[in-house]
């Protein structure tokens, strides 16, 4: 993946997509499958915004059921299972544990029946996958670390992880490969039109400030909480922010669905990376959409709220990262004042296509899990638009890194990856990067490994705190569209939230990179300030 500007200038596309999260990668993707010519552009780096602030789950959504959202949990249930088929390292298995105590809102029979129904809309699971009853003593001995005053038993269900950022990175990938030009760091300034509709955008290159014009036949704004800014569809929009805070490893491979009991709230604790995801929070937004920072009142209030289930208390001192995102919900109706009826825990997870008269269509709502549907939507209605006849060639599409599609061989994921693995091992990785590294890179992992081959100290870690080893540095570094530092160490490899760099090895990773991005020493300094705040958040 090489960042080219060029191929965007004096060409006719039929369609353009402005925005580079999953809802813009997956329609790009899509529409380049369908034999489109696509242009797909992002003002920051891919998946730079909400799509890589996200809980890192591919899920139907169990606390969905209360609002009687059966079509949406279906939906994405359906989703889940057939993203696990096609894209096993991409997307991979996680069993949840939600324990049930004598004061919990929903006790064993309602918990019991709603799991039941979970496992319904999941139609066609395997048995394993089921959901299953623990009574007080094992439900303590699988999650030793909960606090089991008052506790009745518990459950476990299954669900799915990601790497959302990997996600979006991946499929822009394919739309690469499909044909589909895609740069990042390119802002969309201003549409183009002709007898009232919209036929094309003047873009400008935010790393050169070049300015230029793309004729488009489509549009679709497919921009995240953007989306919100735009006049077309600002009224549709509800934005709310959401954060997440890293904290300490729980030496466990399953993770736990809780409720805050100061508002009953639904949360996550799940393990990432060796150590633990803790959230979401979901508050109205109303500040600048370009700086989403962490509050300390969302700090405290998730450390209340998991603090109720821990035997030793966690404290702000435990935290190693955190990061926020915010949301654009589809609101379907207001107060009189403009503000939501409906508190935001309470909006509909739903997504809408709304087409304004200039004829841009706007992608409002969503979830990680069922982007590529409501994208080949997108791409339908595009096509309609084009008078074009392509059906959707997502659906059970083998992933652009899926290891039996790229590397033709026949054995099932498992045996390929248990191979992968011993060889990484051999090679001087450790087994938990090698895990990670198949996870992140799939049948890329072989090339990730060759390199060792040829220089045996990149299988060692980066840093020892974090299952990344130099092979994956240098290669993200040298083959992912990298532009700054923090596209390498926040979203190609997560380093700046999942442990406490000190300066000197932001350094040491700086000047092991600089050859490869051709960096020199005004630029190298330029890119450790642009992270260094990182570093004391």
């Amino acid at each position: 993946m090489k960042r080219n500007p060029s191929p965007l200038y004096n060409q006719t596309f039929d369609l353009l997509v402005c925005g580079g999260g999953v809802y813009g990668a997956w329609t790009a993707y899509d529409a380049a499958l369908r034999g489109l010519k696509v242009a797909l552009i992002d003002q920051g780096d891919w998946g730079s915004a909400t799509s890589s602030a996200s809980s890192k789950l591919i899920h139907g959504g169990l606390r969905y059921l209360e609002q009687f959202e059966f079509k949406l949990v279906r939906k994405t249930l359906s989703e889940r299972e057939m993203l696990m088929k096609v894209a096993p390292h991409r997307v991979w298995p996680l069993r949840f544990g939600v324990p049930v105590y004598a004061q919990s809102r929903v006790g064993l029979l309602r918990m019991k029946l709603g799991l039941m129904l979970y496992d319904f809309l999941a139609a066609g699971q395997q048995a394993a996958k089921r959901h299953r009853f623990f009574n007080r003593l094992h439900f303590a001995e699988r999650f030793p670390w909960l606090n089991n005053q008052s506790l009745k038993g518990g459950f476990t269900y299954a669900d799915a992880q990601t790497d959302d950022a990997r996600l979006v990175l991946e499929l822009v990938s394919g739309a690469m490969k499909a044909g589909a030009v895609c740069v990042n760091y390119c802002r969309l300034t201003s549409l183009q039109e002709s007898e009232g509709r919209a036929a094309g955008a003047n873009i400008q290159d935010v790393l050169t400030n070049s300015e230029y014009q793309v004729h488009a036949r489509q549009i679709v704004y497919a921009a995240g909480h953007w989306v919100a800014a735009d006049s077309h569809s600002k009224d549709d929009c509800l934005l709310t922010r959401g954060i997440h805070l890293i904290m300490p490893g729980m030496h466990q491979d399953e993770a736990l669905l809780l409720t805050a009991q100061s508002d009953g709230r639904v949360f996550f604790v799940i393990p990432w990376y060796g150590l633990t995801l803790l959230g979401t929070t979901d508050t109205p937004y109303l500040g600048p959409l370009d700086q989403v920072n962490v509050e300390k009142s969302e700090i405290a209030y998730l450390l209340s709220a998991v603090n109720n289930y821990l035997q030793t208390p966690w404290t702000e001192q435990d935290i190693i990262g955190s990061f926020a995102g915010v949301r654009v919900l589809k609101q379907d109706r207001q107060d009189a004042d403009g503000s939501s009826a409906a508190a935001p825990s309470f909006v509909s997870r739903d997504w809408v296509l709304k087409t304004a008269a200039d004829g841009v269509h706007y992608s409002i709502g969503g979830k990680l899990t069922s982007a590529r549907q409501d994208a080949a939507l997108i791409v339908d209605q595009v096509c309609a638009e084009l008078n074009i006849d392509a059906p959707c060639a997502t659906q059970g599409l083998l992933f652009p890194w899926t290891p039996l599609h790229a590397q033709g061989i026949e054995e099932n994921f498992s045996d390929w990856s248990e191979t992968i693995q011993e060889q990484a091992v051999q090679s001087g990785v450790d087994p938990e990067s090698a895990t990670w590294l198949i996870r992140r890179h799939g049948c890329k992992a072989v090339d990730i490994l060759h390199s060792i081959k040829q220089q045996p100290a990149l299988a060692h870690r980066i840093i020892p705190a974090a299952p990344f080893i130099e092979a994956d540095l240098m290669h993200c570094a040298a083959e992912e569209m990298v532009v700054h530092l923090d596209d390498l160490l926040r979203r190609r490899i997560p380093l700046l939230i999942l442990a406490k760099l000190t300066e000197a090895e932001l350094w040491q990773i700086i000047t092991k990179i600089s050859g490869i991005m051709n960096w020199h020493e005004t630029r190298c300094a330029q890119e450790f300030a642009r992270c260094r705040a990182w570093l004391h958040s």
